[in-house]
């Protein structure tokens, strides 16, 4: 998986992201902590996805580490009841 941090700020961030799966995973669970704006577009199938992400009164790293934390922790939840 290829993730290229194009633009860094406190409020806002802009990644590309060759996987959108991933991309789509992660909107969604931006959007459950109250996170402004998270969108993804791409110009064409064989380029990676443009993503967009802006805050409004939190660090934009921080809710990105948020968000990866709880879909791992829901990962690992369905990987337990998998192995029952």
């Amino acid at each position: 998986m290829y993730i290229e941090i194009v633009k860094n700020e406190k409020n806002a961030m802009e990644l590309r992201i060759d996987n959108l799966t991933v991309a789509e995973i992660l909107r969604d669970y931006l959007y459950r902590t109250g996170i402004r704006y998270a969108a993804w577009r791409r110009e064409h199938p064989s380029k990676p996805i443009i993503f967009k992400i802006e805050s409004s009164d939190q660090s934009v790293k921080k809710v990105i580490s948020d968000s990866v934390e709880a879909i791992k922790k829901d990962c690992d939840k369905i990987l337990a009841i998998a192995k029952k």
